[in-house]
C-alpha cells in the first residue's frame, strides 16, 4: 500500500498563495503616506498594520482553499492546484492554519488598539475576520452570490487605508477615501480576473460568482473600468498633490493588463494578467504614496 507523501513547506507557502500578498500592503501603504504628510507616521503602527492586512490576505486564502475544496467547486479549477481540492492536505489542517493567521491578525490588531486607544477598531477587526471567513464558509458564503468584489473593495481598499491613516493621525485624512477606494479598486480587479478565469467551472460548481452573473463580456468591461479608475482618482489628487502625476507611470504596466484581459481567448491567458496584478496595485500604491508624503 502507498504511503502518502508529507506535504512539504513550499505546499503551505503555494497554498499562501504569496502572490496576492502586495494587494495586502498596498492600502497600508497608501495610509501611511497619508500619515506622513500630516507628521504623523509611526513605523511600528506601520508594521502591525502591515501583519494584520497581511494576516488577514493568507487566512481568506486558506479558509477559500479549505471551504472550496470541501465544497467539490475545486475540483476542476484551471488555476493552480489547491491544498484541499487536491487532496494533498487533510481539510481540517487546512481550516486550522487559516484560523491560526486569523488569530494572528486578532492579536496583532489587538496591539493596534492599546496603542492608538481606538476602541471602535475592535468591532472593524472582528468584522474583517468574519468576512474573511464567510466568503467562501458558512452556510451562505457571500462569494457564491457576487459580493466577494464588494467586500474585497471595502476591507482590502477603504478600511485598510484609513484604518491604517486613522491610528496614526487619530482621525481619517480626507484623501484616503479617494486613495483607498484606487486600493480597492485594484484589489477588486485580482479576484475579477481571477473568477473570470474560473467562470465556466464555477457555473457548473453552482458557484454564482459576479464573472458567472456578468458573463464573458460583462466581466472584461467591469475589469475594465476597475482598472482605470485609479488613474482617474490620482487625476483628482493631483489638484492637491504636486507629484501625484508620476503615478500615471504605473499606466504602463495597467495598459499591458488591460491588453491581456481583453484579448485574452481561454482561461490559462488571464494567468499572466493576474501575475501582474499585485505587482500593479503595489506598484500604484507606492508612488501614489510617496507623492502624498512629500
Amino acid at each position: 500500500m502507498a504511503t502518502k507523501q508529507p506535504v512539504a513547506f513550499r505546499d503551505w507557502l503555494q497554498g499562501a498563495r504569496l502572490r496576492t500578498l502586495p494587494l495586502a500592503i498596498a492600502p497600508v501603504v497608501l495610509g501611511a503616506g497619508s500619515a506622513q504628510w500630516a507628521r504623523s507616521f509611526d513605523l511600528l503602527l506601520f508594521l502591525l498594520c502591515a501583519l494584520v492586512a497581511v494576516s488577514l490576505q493568507v487566512g481568506v486564502n486558506f479558509a477559500n482553499d479549505y471551504s472550496d475544496g470541501v465544497r467539490g467547486t475545486d475540483k476542476h479549477r484551471v488555476g493552480p492546484p489547491r491544498l484541499t481540492g487536491s487532496g494533498l492536505v487533510e481539510p481540517q489542517r487546512v481550516k486550522r492554519m487559516a484560523f491560526a493567521f486569523f488569530a494572528l491578525a486578532l492579536v496583532a490588531g489587538f496591539a493596534v488598539v492599546l496603542l492608538s486607544q481606538l476602541w471602535f477598531l475592535l468591532i472593524v477587526g472582528a468584522l474583517s475576520v468574519l468576512a474573511a471567513w464567510l466568503y467562501t464558509g458558512g452556510s451562505r458564503p457571500y462569494g457564491y452570490q457576487g459580493l466577494g468584489e464588494v467586500v474585497v473593495f471595502l476591507f482590502f481598499g477603504i478600511i485598510a487605508t484609513t484604518g491604517t491613516a486613522w491610528v496614526m493621525v487619530g482621525q481619517i485624512p480626507f484623501e484616503t477615501w479617494f486613495t483607498g477606494s484606487a486600493a480597492g479598486f485594484f484589489a477588486a480587479a485580482v479576484l475579477l480576473v481571477n473568477n473570470l478565469r474560473d467562470r465556466e467551472q464555477d457555473a457548473v460548481a453552482g458557484k454564482r460568482t459576479l464573472a458567472v452573473m456578468l458573463g464573458d463580456r460583462g466581466t472584461r468591461i467591469l475589469l475594465v473600468f476597475l482598472l482605470v479608475a485609479p488613474y482617474a482618482i490620482v487625476a483628482m489628487l493631483s489638484f492637491i498633490f504636486l507629484w501625484a502625476p508620476f503615478t500615471y507611470l504605473m499606466g504602463v504596466l495597467t495598459a499591458w493588463i488591460v491588453v491581456v484581459v481583453v484579448l485574452a481567448k481561454t482561461p490559462r491567458e488571464l494567468i499572466q494578467a493576474l501575475s501582474l496584478m499585485s505587482l500593479n496595485a503595489v506598484g500604484f500604491a507606492l508612488i501614489l504614496a510617496g507623492a502624498i508624503a512629500l
